[in-house]
């Protein structure tokens, strides 16, 4: 069974590469699956160390290509900066704008290429000289 939908000969290479990452990444959510249902279920405790540490290498390859999808395609960027990293209600992100508890909004700054993750100081009132 191919992983195409496409004819193959028609994608770009930036475009295989993209089925090529997603491919990859659904295999490590699976493996991060079966390890975590071995070791939940395991009576050996030394088995049980072994393949939770599995699991979380799985885990680190799958945010790995998260990453990757990220910096490639600026719809992934924006939903990942949208749902990761906030303690607001996941399911009323959308609806709610981003809010955090107490009402704050949570966005993550785009930084541009090449910035030391600092963002503008220009505009920003609470940098500003006091008259």
């Amino acid at each position: 069974m191919t992983q195409y939908h496409e004819p193959v000969q028609e994608l770009a290479p930036q475009d295989r590469d993209i089925v090529r990452a997603l491919a990859s990444l659904r295999e490590e959510v699976e493996a991060v699956d079966w390890y975590h249902q071995r070791q939940a279920t395991t009576a050996d405790e030394g088995l049980r160390e072994i393949l939770a540490h599995n699991r979380d290498e799985e885990i680190e390859h799958a945010c790995m290509m998260l990453e990757y999808l990220r910096r490639l395609s600026p719809a992934w960027d924006r939903e990942l900066r949208t749902y990761l990293f906030t303690s607001a209600p996941i399911a009323h992100i959308e609806e709610g704008g981003g809010e955090e508890e107490g009402g704050e909004e949570r966005q993550a700054p785009a930084q541009p290429a090449g910035s030391l993750g600092i963002g503008s100081l220009k505009g920003n009132p609470s940098h500003r000289k006091e008259e």
